[in-house]
């Protein structure tokens, strides 16, 4: 090879070389979200839509794939009419085409088996967006050891780009841990961002049912196990879980109860006893509904089928407020500036202390503590009588969840652009 010819080589190696490393620079970040765990529950079917517009809104170079484990039910087609252009995968071959993985939210590193496989077979980043990691004792943690995180959990927080945690309880645990991602910060849940709508239905319910726009509030019902077995095929019976329920039951729902006879009686408001869960219809009549006074159930509408996350929201913006014993309807409602009140007990792990992070503690109750039963029926009825005031606190509550995500999607662009 003559010299000319070897620097002429030379030359388009170094120019092919740079317009590839330029290519790469300026490449849109391929993103793919495992989320969307199940559908029988609206909040896990909210998670996914919330990061994905939270994406569309603050990344919308982005190529986004979503690898979910459930989308059966309705829920696909509600995800793709709203978010036409995603692309769902069912494999993690198809998955692995991709750069960057992040977790969606969810009660633990629900899919740790799924990113440790990521990150040994792709050896590609990965981020964590708004996960629970509770105290080690705490019902329901399958992946907590002793008094500190599984060695396996461990090592994969550890590699995480970044790791957001959806309430101040789990930050203060994966600190103390010692885990060492270079980003371990609050992280608002996904669903906050859940904008997906079905006007239609919301609006004929509302209609057949006598419940005008803002002059109705919604109450959830929820028991300390949910109890799968009535909805899930080959999903066991189980006894301690239902004893626990048995148990709990009338202490947990009594105070909802008494606030709804406060409301109905001392307000022009009605209220929608309505499901986050498909479990909970049945919950809601048993528990809220058929041991209500004549005059109060004359006010108060019981939904007795499911509905998927477009519908509740669209009901929910129509709503004058939440009293809830689930945490993702109000996190939805919050994320939509509708007040939501949260009752929490220890077997949904520390989620629920979220509300402390975004400023709503005096609307979060906890019903392990007796001493915070009496707030409850005069805070509800404080917000049916004010509802104005109580909208402005919602408001002031997104507005800092806002400013979380418009932080933690700055995050991911820069992890996800390699």
């Amino acid at each position: 090879m003559n010299r000319r010819h070897f620097l002429a080589c030379s030359f388009a190696a170094a120019v092919a070389a740079s317009l590839r490393a330029a290519d790469a620079q300026h490449r849109v970040p391929r993103i793919v979200l495992r989320s969307s765990w199940q559908t029988v529950n609206i909040g896990d079917i909210g998670h996914t839509p919330g990061v994905l517009a939270l994406i569309e809104k603050h990344i919308p170079e982005a190529d986004v794939t979503l690898w979910p484990m459930d989308v059966r039910n309705g829920v696909e087609e509600m995800l793709r009419a709203r978010f036409p252009k995603l692309h769902i995968v069912r494999t993690k071959e198809a998955a692995y085409e991709c750069d960057f993985l992040l977790h969606g939210s969810g009660p633990y590193l629900t899919a740790h088996r799924d990113v440790a496989a990521w990150k040994k077979e792709t050896g590609k980043p990965y981020g964590i967006y708004g996960i629970t990691m509770a105290a080690a004792g705490d019902p329901g943690l399958k992946i907590m050891r002793n008094n500190g995180l599984d060695e396996t959990v461990r090592d994969l927080l550890n590699g995480a780009s970044f790791v957001f945690l959806r309430d101040g309880r789990s930050l203060e645990v994966v600190r103390r841990a010692g885990v060492t991602s270079p980003i371990i910060e609050f992280g608002p849940d996904g669903a906050f961002a859940a904008d997906v709508r079905n006007e239609a239905a919301a609006i004929a319910f509302l209609r057949d049912h006598g419940l005008e726009e803002g002059k109705f509030l919604c109450a959830i019902p929820n028991l300390r196990n949910a109890p799968y077995w009535r909805v899930k095929p080959g999903y066991a019976f189980d006894e301690a879980k239902h004893r626990r329920n048995e148990e709990m039951k009338e202490h947990d729902h009594a105070p909802l109860r008494e606030a709804i006879i406060a409301i109905t009686r001392q307000t022009p408001m009605k209220f929608l006893v309505c499901p986050e869960d498909s479990t909970q219809m049945e919950t809601g009549k048993e528990l809220l509904v058929d041991p209500l006074p004549p005059d109060v159930q004359a006010r108060v509408v019981w939904r007795e089928k499911f509905w998927l996350t477009d519908e509740a929201i669209s009901t929910y913006v129509r709503s004058a407020g939440l009293l809830s014993c689930e945490m993702h309807s109000p996190i939805m409602c919050i994320g939509n500036g509708v007040p939501a009140l949260v009752c929490r007990f220890v077997e949904q792990t520390t989620k629920g202390f979220m509300w402390r992070n975004i400023g709503l503690d005096d609307w979060l109750f906890d019903l392990d503590n007796p001493e915070e039963l009496a707030r409850i029926v005069p805070t509800a009825l404080a917000l049916a009588k004010d509802p104005a005031a109580a909208k402005a606190k919602a408001a002031r509550a997104r507005e800092i969840v806002r400013e979380r995500q418009r932080a933690t999607m700055q995050i991911l662009r820069k992890a996800a652009t390699v």
